[in-house]
């Protein structure tokens, strides 16, 4: 029994070998199809011609990720870990909507969390070195958030006041009604989206919404350039010294003492200098 069940934990929880892709694979499948029967079931003209059939196969698919479920539980060594980590509580909410529609009217939809589960995709195919890429951009947003932050506040500040500068030109009777839909203008002229549900018809009006659109373009390229520039940004290299009293070995270069004890680095070479 122990024999089968360590060959069952290779076989769903690790991709190395080739029983342990398939099966990552037919489960990357059974997910794309559950998500795309959701969406066909979205569709109200699909929906009247095939509602058994989609129902049918929806619940198929739920009752083998709940078969998958159980087993990956009962397989691995603490199951309590498994249950609480990332992907364990997006197995268990893949399962419990369809279970949830059976009580709860409408909630049958939220299953295309289900799509969450492709993320597996990255061990099947090995493509995990490239999360280090992520990494690094993830680091390089959180380095930056100080300078992002004065960037947000400077932009909201910016279209509080040109939307109440809107607002006084163009006033209620060209669409203007109020300062918050004006801020709205503001911040959809900005950001170039011009949704055009709202436009200045005076002159000094689409003056300033000139202004504000030559703005937007240069504004834009503000936050790209902040986190480009941490990106970029040389990390800092350490030396090859190693303390002599604590053995440490992870020092910036031109360290003179030790960052984790205080002991002098290489005195020595002052004795030979």
């Amino acid at each position: 029994m122990k024999i089968t069940k360590n060959r069952l934990y290779e076989i769903i929880f690790e991709a190395d070998t080739k029983e342990g892709k398939a099966f990552d694979i037919v489960l990357l499948i059974v997910i794309v199809l559950s998500i795309a029967f959701v969406m066909l079931e979205s569709v109200e003209s699909i929906n009247n011609q095939y509602s058994k059939v989609l129902k049918v196969s929806e619940w198929m698919i739920t009752v083998i990720f709940t078969i998958e479920y159980i087993f990956r539980i009962a397989i691995v060594r603490k199951p309590w870990k498994y249950i609480t980590s990332f992907f364990g509580v997006i197995d268990l909410l893949s399962v419990l909507p369809t279970y949830l529609s059976l009580i709860f009217i409408g909630s049958h939809s939220l299953v295309v969390i289900r799509v969450i589960r492709l993320l597996r995709i990255f061990r099947v195919l090995k493509l995990s070195r490239y999360t280090s890429a992520g990494r690094s951009l993830a680091k390089a947003l959180w380095a930056s958030r100080g300078k992002i932050s004065v960037f947000l506040f400077f932009v909201l500040t910016l279209v509080i006041i040109v939307g109440t500068i809107m607002y006084l030109i163009e006033g209620e009777e060209n669409g203007f009604n109020s300062i918050p839909r004006s801020i709205y203008w503001a911040i959809v002229t900005l950001t170039t989206v011009g949704y055009g549900d709202i436009s200045p018809v005076t002159p000094l009006g689409q003056l300033l919404a000139s202004i504000v659109m030559i703005t937007g373009y240069a504004i834009i390229a503000v936050p790209t350039g902040i986190v480009t520039a941490e990106i970029i940004k040389p990390s800092v290299k350490g030396n090859t010294q190693v303390c002599p009293y604590c053995l440490y070995d992870k020092h910036e270069d031109h360290a003179k003492f030790c960052l984790r004890c205080g002991t002098e680095l290489n005195p020595a070479s002052k004795d030979t200098g």
